[in-house]
């Protein structure tokens, strides 16, 4: 499958420094086998034992898919997804697009709000399009972020967001803990479950951030590649403190882990394509991939691999078939749980 605009482009190659890695397109991958498509395609909401915090899980990213946002947001949740990345940057997202999307596929499959998770972002200034600014520019930064929930409440047509991320860094502490401060008070008002960041690559500044807050960041979101040593150090900090590692960029920037012969053949004897593989291998290893296809049949076949793994099936029977897409990244100790208690 060719890698979604979602795991290109949230990157933010206008805001953060780290996005000039220049994009590599998988070719075209193998694909499940029809009768096991239709074997293990069954929406989340049909099994109620699930809750909607628990994990491994797909998040379905948003990025890039401007006025056809709506139409994939509806399709998604029809193939089962329930997880929803959006942000409040209309450079990048189409947020309004969102809450359309999810409030017809709701409508259709008679699901309440509380059936969904939906999180989207507060973007910094920098990050936007200066003619296309969704709050007062002019405005004191902790209002900026006031107004920029505000929109995101309108856009997504909800009363609550489940997880709201500060989308990157600010450009000093005083200015981080601002806008913080500020996002926090919407946790102590109930309009927002919990508070995230994204696009911090020093397990120095995610430590710093997270003890510093009153309220703990539950998620960081970052690009899963090999500039940043697939961010070992901080994927180890976050699973001591039951931080939910979100990926982005996670095919379009490790093809070779998922590509080379052995992965191939490993794939095959899943039954799954070289790309839903490595989605199955970020989750035995504690990563929440962004999943942005535009494809019904791949989103399909996704949350079919989604459910085999909720229902108890080993993807990876031991860590030597997990080394063979770990190995290929070029990592060292990429698998900071050891010898897979999750195999």
């Amino acid at each position: 499958r060719t890698a979604s605009r979602e795991e290109k482009c949230a990157s933010l190659s206008a805001f953060f420094p780290r996005s000039n890695m220049a994009m590599m397109v998988p070719p075209n991958p193998l694909r499940l086998f029809p009768t096991l498509l239709l074997l293990f395609t069954r929406k989340i909401a049909s099994t109620s034992s699930y809750s909607l915090s628990d994990r491994p899980t797909l998040k379905y990213g948003t990025a890039w898919k401007k006025e056809a946002t709506s139409d994939l947001v509806y399709q998604a949740i029809q193939s089962g997804f329930r997880h929803i990345d959006t942000a409040c940057q209309p450079r990048h997202y189409n947020e309004g697009g969102v809450g359309d999307g999810w409030t017809a596929a709701a409508k259709d499959l008679n699901l309440q709000r509380s059936d969904l998770w939906i999180q989207t972002k507060f973007s910094g200034l920098g990050a936007h399009d200066p003619n296309n600014v969704p709050y007062d520019v002019n405005a004191s930064l902790e209002e900026r972020v006031k107004q920029s929930l505000k929109k995101s409440l309108e856009n997504l047509q909800t009363d609550y967001i489940d997880s709201w991320v500060m989308h990157g860094p600010e450009d000093s502490w005083e200015n981080h803990f601002k806008v913080w401060r500020t996002m926090e008070m919407f946790v102590d008002e109930g309009k927002v479950r919990q508070l995230g960041i994204s696009n911090f690559y020093r397990v120095e500044d995610v430590k710093f951030a997270y003890e510093q807050a009153r309220i703990k960041p539950k998620v960081v979101q970052n690009r899963f590649y090999s500039d940043s040593g697939h961010d070992v150090e901080i994927r180890k900090f976050c699973q001591e403190h039951d931080i939910e590692y979100q990926s982005f960029w996670t095919l379009t920037a490790n093809p070779k882990a998922y590509r080379h012969p052995a992965a191939l053949e490993l794939a095959k004897t899943k039954g799954l394509s070289p790309e839903g593989l490595f989605y199955a291998f970020c989750m035995a290893i504690g990563i929440t991939p962004m999943d942005g296809t535009t494809n019904t049949q791949h989103m399909k076949e996704d949350i079919a691999l989604l459910n085999r793994i909720r229902s108890g099936e080993k993807i990876f029977v031991d860590s030597d078939e997990l080394a063979i897409i770990g190995n290929a990244l070029g990592t060292p100790n990429w698998n900071i749980v050891g010898d897979g208690e999750e195999l």
